[in-house]
């Protein structure tokens, strides 16, 4: 227990709660800007099993904001890198790599063998299509969203009155006919809202604060105002 003892001095954790994380199933999907600061986290906090989904390989523009790789890496599958790291960070924990893309034949599958789904991704569809999974199997999606210098977070599929992507965006037709959106970022901004993410799983995990059910978290790094919304 030395390796987490400043986590478990906390009464929100404890040993209970470090229990709970060695215990815990997280999926990310996407290892990118988001996925990189969300990933080491919850390694390094303990989670027992993380699941990486990813199709893509390390780019040189990546290593700017993508913080789990190296110049040497460039042109590899990011997954594969990323669950050397992670396990280089942390060999108490099990990660498991998906080269690929999620997509309707595998997202149940995958969304199944999990307790959480946190949101690494980039686009519209892959997030109507993670949260309409974890409507159905009735697991908690951490969804976080970038561009620029702004960033949000909520959980959706969670609690009393559960709500999901499409309450974010209700017409899913006019969203993916929407154009692509910028994808001009400075790379603090995907470090802060991915470590929210991670902050937030770490909430549902052990069961301490208010989790982001029901509410949008919102920042703008140029003026630092930050908002949480009801939905």
């Amino acid at each position: 227990m030395t390796r987490y003892s400043r986590q478990t001095s906390l009464p929100e954790i404890g040993e209970d709660g470090q229990e709970k994380l060695h215990k815990a199933r997280v999926l990310i999907v996407g290892a990118g800007g988001l996925g990189s600061p969300a990933a080491l986290y919850l390694a390094g906090a303990g989670v027992g099993t993380i699941g990486l989904v990813d199709d893509d390989t390390v780019g040189i523009s990546n290593l700017q904001r993508q913080i789990l790789y190296t110049e040497n890496e460039v042109g590899q599958p990011k997954v594969h890198c990323a669950a050397q790291r992670l396990q280089a960070l942390n060999g108490d924990v099990k990660v498991h790599a998906y080269p690929f893309r999620l997509n309707q034949e595998n997202a149940r599958r995958l969304v199944a063998e999990y307790d959480i789904i946190v949101d690494g991704c980039d686009n519209f569809s892959t997030r109507y299509l993670i949260s309409d999974s974890c409507s159905s199997l009735n697991k908690p999606y951490v969804y976080g969203a970038i561009q620029g210098f702004e960033g949000q977070v909520s959980v959706f599929c969670y609690g009393e009155r559960p709500k999901t992507y499409r309450d974010l965006f209700p017409d899913e037709t006019a969203t993916l006919q929407m154009p692509a959106p910028d994808n001009s970022v400075v790379g603090v901004t995907p470090a802060i809202v991915g470590s929210v993410e991670a902050s937030e799983t770490m909430k549902l995990i052990c069961g301490y604060g208010e989790v982001l059910a029901g509410k949008l978290w919102t920042v703008d790094l140029r003026t630092m105002q930050s908002f949480v919304l009801s939905l």
